[in-house]
């Protein structure tokens, strides 16, 4: 059994990191020349405090566009002038969804509020399991029926930042061709670039070169659907205790909400939560952490390589990954990972905490040829470490039609500063 936790875990860290020493405002409505787009700009609150939603899904219907809120609940949507005569659904776990029209967004500075899903769902008929494992392993043993069975190149947004305190001294940011196999296969996913940017302040790393490997994989690695055995074994649940939490609702879609938590704690061990839909039984969402306690085995996962003289480790490590659905098909539509670590120096009378975020959102796909896909000669490879290359940050058209996640405040100023720097050299 160790054994086997020691791999999967292995399999599932999102994020390994190299440590070692070096020496070295926009419009909300904007239809942009000679472009074959028209952006949209707004914000997502709680209508009931004013508290803004991250990772609110917006997607335009009929299509296969789509974008999340930021962590201050701010979105861009960019989508075709050919599909202006659309709706857009803005969706949200436990709270109503909204189906708006694309001229809603027109206005300028749209401010959108959801409802919370107020209604007692302890009561209501669809939710007839009573045992927690049996419909886990329900909802594994559906994954053929639920979630996509051919081949699918997606387009996705990928941003890597790491913090030191509060403050940015890393960003990366990546538009992403993700070929991603059917739910069925046994084949790995692969990641295309198509372009990114990346920039260090190295100044406030302390002294230390921090690289995160893997890149966009990182997020994408969470799909725990598309590779159920990283951290289920559907033939034998026994190393997991499951309960009922309070039910919630995903626009229309009742879900139930189960608790999990691995039993065998020698090594890290995960624990968190599922939301499985009450019809189909499908995932639709996974939060959950792994517990860091044993310092050394969590050292040995995350951490690389490291300068003599210091002691480096996790104390926090949380994921979350949502499924998107269409035309009765689900797959994967947003990872979030977080690391937060310590860095302790020798000599040092107080120590640095860093924390890596790293997310990928899937912004358009389509079903491709299989053999198409395998012939692609641009993947990336899995250990790859993000290239400084700041030009990127210089040009305010630089994602041109492709669709990001709109960078919070914190990331906007360092942006702005990092255009700053670029103009008066």
């Amino acid at each position: 059994m160790k054994n086997r936790c020691l791999f999967t875990l292995k399999n599932l860290v999102a994020l390994l990191l190299i440590i070692s020493f070096n020496s070295e405002g926009s419009a909300m409505f904007q239809q942009i020349p000679g472009t074959s787009f028209t952006e949209y700009k707004g914000k997502v609150v709680n209508s009931r405090n004013q508290e803004p939603l991250s990772a609110v899904y917006l997607a335009v219907e009929n299509s296969n566009i789509s974008t999340v809120t930021n962590s201050d609940g701010e979105f861009s949507l960019k989508v075709p002038k050919q599909n202006e005569d659309v709706n857009v659904l803005v969706s949200h776990l436990g709270f109503r969804s909204q189906r708006l029209p694309l001229s809603f967004f027109a206005r300028g500075n749209v401010v959108i509020e959801l409802q919370e899903s107020l209604e007692e769902l302890e009561e209501v008929a669809i939710l007839t399991y009573t045992d927690p494992v049996a419909l886990v392993k329900n909802m594994l043993e559906n994954r053929g029926s639920n979630y996509f069975t051919e081949p699918t190149t997606m387009t996705g947004f990928y941003r890597e930042a790491i913090k030191r305190g509060r403050k940015n001294v890393s960003l990366s940011e990546a538009v992403v061709k993700i070929h991603k196999e059917s739910y069925t296969s046994n084949a790995d996913d692969r990641i295309s670039l198509v372009k990114a940017r990346k920039t260090a302040d190295y100044d406030r790393l302390d002294t230390l070169a921090l690289k995160l490997r893997g890149g966009p994989y990182n997020p994408l690695s969470i799909d725990i659907m598309k590779n159920p055995t990283y951290i289920f074994n559907q033939q034998d649940l026994s190393n997991f205790r499951f309960s009922f939490d309070n039910p919630t609702r995903n626009g229309e879609r009742y879900l139930y909400v189960v608790n999990f938590e691995e039993l065998e704690r020698d090594l890290p061990w995960y624990y968190g939560k599922l939301y499985i839909d009450a019809e189909s039984f499908t995932l639709v969402k996974a939060s959950f952490n792994l517990n860091v306690d044993n310092r050394k085995a969590a050292t040995d996962l995350f951490v690389k390589k490291k300068p003599g003289g210091t002691k480096v480790y996790p104390i926090e490590v949380n994921y979350d990954i949502s499924y998107r659905e269409r035309d009765g098909r689900w797959y994967f539509g947003h990872g979030h990972t977080e690391l937060e670590f310590v860095v302790n120096w020798k000599r040092r009378l107080f120590n640095s905490r860093y924390k890596v975020d790293s997310e990928l959102a899937v912004t358009n796909w389509q079903t491709v040829n299989e053999e198409i896909s395998r012939r692609d000669e641009n993947f990336i490879n899995r250990r790859i470490i993000m290239n400084d290359d700041v030009s990127g940050f210089a040009d305010l058209s630089f994602w041109g039609e492709n669709n990001i996640i709109e960078p919070d405040e914190s990331i906007e100023s360092a942006i702005d500063k990092i255009r700053n720097k670029l103009e008066n050299n």
